[in-house]
Parts: C-alpha cells; structure tokens; sequence
C-alpha cells in the first residue's frame, strides 16, 4: 500500500448537522491522507450509500479509502481496503474472500496481536488505544506510549497510533515513534476540520 501518515476516521455523532462527506473533504484537504468508514449503527444500505460517496471523494483527492468491519461493501464499492478487528472475521479467512489485492488492516491492542497480524499478512495494524477515548464503545483499557515503542521495535509492517490522541497529547505518542496518527473525534468534531488536519500533518512532518 502507498504511504501515509494522517488517518481520519468519520464519526457522524461528533459533527451532528453536517455531511460525512463535507467533513472527510475538509480533512483530505487539510492533509489527511487515508480515510476510514466506521458506521455501527446504520444499516447495510446506508452504509453501502456513505461508502459510494467517500469512495467517490477519496478518488477524487487521490486518498487511501477503508471499510471498518463490512468486506461486503468494502467489495461493492472498490475500496483500496478494510479494517477488522479483534472480534472480526479472521485475517486469513477475510484474505480469501477479498484477494491478495485488498488492503486489510487489523486493530491490535496487545504485542502478541500485532505479531500474528504481520505474519499472517496484514498490510498495516492499529495500535491503541494510546489514551482512554470515548470514541468507542468497545474499547478496551489504553494499551500507553509503552506499546507503541513496542511495535516499533518490533514490529515491520506500517502501524497507526490511534485511540484518546488529541493535539494537547500527540506529540508523546510522536516521540514514542509513531509516525502514523489516526482521530476520529479530534478531527470529525472539530471546528475547523482543514486546519486540524493541517496542525496535525505539520506535526507528523516535523514541524510544531
């Protein structure tokens, strides 16, 4: 998969009266470079119809676009990707439904998950989460700085920090060797979505 290091992840609730797409537009604009689709409570159809419209603006802007959890849709819309987690249909039997050629990404909490993602054959894997969020119903305790300087060192496919990291705290998870970020509430819910990202990118590429 190409590179990238600024993952936004929708989430509708922290933006109650603005379009999904509007939002993940503003954050591609502003240097997000791979958006995810998570959506827990719409049902296929409406997931299938968001989908059609972020893969549309993601090949518009030339961005990575990834499915959280439905491969079916992930499939129906020619995603570059999906994202599975713990819980989820396993790596090697979601690999034979989507081919060599689809992206997947596993959610790991624990060293023991982020090595038996990479070598069954994830294209890259989540880290967190780093900081307690409520972004999320089901996550479970953070897993620290701690982890990611673990998978950093040892770990060789591409891993994103993500899980409670805001701009107040982002530079500890930078430091601990993360070279990847991925918001859902920090960038979906805020103000000013452009300028969020464009912070954030600053960041990941050196800046202050």
């Amino acid at each position: 998969m190409k590179e990238f290091s600024l993952y936004a992840i929708t989430g509708e609730e922290f933006h109650p009266g603005k379009n999904v797409v509007d939002v993940m537009e503003e954050a591609i604009i502003g240097g997000a470079d791979i958006i995810q689709l998570r959506d827990k409570t719409g049902s296929k159809r409406e997931v299938l119809e968001k989908a059609q419209a972020l893969r549309e603006l993601t090949l518009k802007h030339n961005v990575i676009f990834i499915v959280n959890d439905h491969i079916d849709v992930a499939m129906a819309v020619n995603a570059d990707g999906i994202h599975l987690g713990q819980d989820d249909l396993p790596l090697t039997e979601a690999r034979k439904i989507t081919g060599k050629d689809m992206i997947i990404g596993i959610s790991t909490h624990h060293i023991d998950e982020a090595k038996a993602a990479e070598k069954e054959g994830a294209d890259y894997i989540g880290a967190g989460p780093v900081f307690a969020t409520n972004s999320k119903a089901d996550v479970t305790s953070p897993v620290t700085t701690d982890y990611i300087k673990q998978v950093k060192a040892e770990i060789s496919i591409p891993f994103v920090a993500i899980g409670g990291i805001k701009r107040h705290n982002v530079d500890e998870v930078l430091e601990a060797g993360a070279e990847r970020i991925c918001m859902i509430s920090e960038i979906s819910g805020a103000e000013d979505v452009r300028s969020v990202c464009m912070e954030l990118r600053a960041k990941l590429e050196g800046g202050n």
